[in-house]
């Protein structure tokens, strides 16, 4: 694990920015990781040297050639970072803006009268677009329930609302308010069991930061990550997409190549930032292992990711130290189980007769990075269903320690009536 390795933990977090400290606030331990994890200083350094640059891709000098070497050498990175060896990726204004265009393309050129499958738990990203896109094509939208204890869509659950008329599918690789990941290869077999040319986009906006992406074994036609949750930078969205969905009819300029998605000129420094984030990556995974494969060492990676930060979120659920952990402190209820294999790095709470914003402002007060999620349009199709009007995220990544843990398991404990 990594935090076995002597001075690797070190070593990580000296990669990133304000990893200790807030530059308004002073220190603090950042547990808001699902709302924008800590950036690369390797990104913040990319990112400014390129904002210098005048020059734009598409022009006969040198500096536009380099761009554009910059750009195709960033895009066989994410290829060889997610897996993607067929297909294409391209930048977006955001990752919601990515999963609304591929979807509203899926949609409008479904046969009418055929159906979009979704499920509850989806983020409104892909539930919003899902709905929207598919009253204007006409088609018809079915919400395959989620389980509310376990705050998990199953493949079986997908099974029991197919039928050979879906035509367009959207799946959740993992959730923001129940942090649990979702098996979407077995959610797609299921799929495409049943509806073979089922266009199938998926939302791994939080899962990317927590464990290797592994496209090719899908089977899908897109998927749509934000770069401010995996260690870049806020300000535009990464998809892929299949050579099948690449084909569809799509917005686009007239006249425009035919498997063009972009509009109009797209950063550098954006695509040389998930350079630097695919660089990180592999170097992390030679620390962890030998392999020479760069792949190989990036899979090596995503694993000793997840170790580490189920080691973690054990940690802050069964305690460390003298520290009782969360499931023994009789104030605090954990959102969809303690028990949950399926949990990526974020555990939700809520405290008995205390207001979750108070939580989140009284742990503030300490130095201690939480959100508050509530029952509205990002949250509700979670929360509702479990009669709770907000809850507590407390969301970390392999970057943090279980010293940071222990900080927060005091401070909650302390909140007891």
């Amino acid at each position: 694990m990594l935090h076995t390795t002597p001075g690797l933990i070190d070593a990580i977090r000296a990669r990133f920015a304000h990893v200790d400290t807030c530059p308004f606030q002073g220190p603090r331990v950042f547990f808001e990781n699902a709302g924008g994890a800590l950036t690369l200083k390797s990104v913040v350094e990319t990112s400014a040297r390129f904002a210098a640059i005048p020059d734009n891709q598409g022009r006969d000098n040198v500096a536009s050639h380099a761009l554009i070497d910059i750009i195709n050498t960033a895009k066989a990175d994410l290829s060889v970072f997610m897996n993607a060896p067929t297909g294409q990726f391209f930048a977006g204004e955001s990752g919601t803006e990515l999963l609304f265009r591929m979807i509203r393309t899926a949609c409008v050129n479904a046969p009418k009268g055929s159906k979009v499958i979704g499920s509850s738990i989806e983020h409104p990203a892909s539930r919003s677009a899902a709905r929207r896109w598919a009253d204007i094509a006409g088609l018809d939208y079915v919400e395959v329930p989620h389980n509310d204890d376990t705050g998990l869509v199953t493949a079986d659950a997908y099974r029991a609302a197919m039928t050979p008329d879906v035509s367009v599918a959207t799946i959740l690789h993992a959730s923001p308010v129940t942090g649990m990941g979702m098996d979407v290869a077995a959610i797609a077999k299921v799929i495409r069991s049943v509806s073979p040319d089922c266009f199938i986009i998926v939302d791994g906006i939080q899962h990317a930061a927590h464990g290797q992406v592994d496209i090719d074994s899908y089977g899908v036609d897109g998927y749509a990550i934000s770069p401010y949750k995996v260690f870049s930078r806020h300000g535009y969205g990464i998809a892929w997409i299949s050579g099948r969905l690449t084909a569809l009819p799509h917005d686009q300029l007239i006249d425009a190549p035919a498997d063009g998605w972009e509009f109009g000129t797209r950063d550098t420094g954006s695509y040389a930032a998930m350079s630097d984030v695919v660089g990180y990556f592999d170097w992390l995974g030679a620390q962890v292992s030998e392999v020479s494969d760069r792949r190989a060492r990036i899979e090596a990676a995503g694993r000793a990711i997840h170790t580490y930060e189920t080691h973690l979120t054990n940690a802050m659920i069964n305690g460390t130290g003298n520290l009782p952990g969360l499931r023994d402190m009789d104030h605090v209820h954990i959102l969809a189980g303690a028990d949950n294999p399926a949990r990526e790095g974020l555990v939700s709470i809520v405290v008995r007769d205390v207001p979750s914003a108070e939580v989140v402002s009284r742990l503030n007060e300490q130095g201690i990075r939480t959100h508050i999620r509530k029952a509205d349009h990002y949250s509700g199709n979670v929360l509702n269903p479990l009669g709770l009007s907000d809850c507590i995220r407390i969301s970390l990544c392999h970057y943090n320690t279980e010293q940071e843990v222990a900080q927060l398991l005091a401070a909650v404990n302390e909140m007891a009536p």
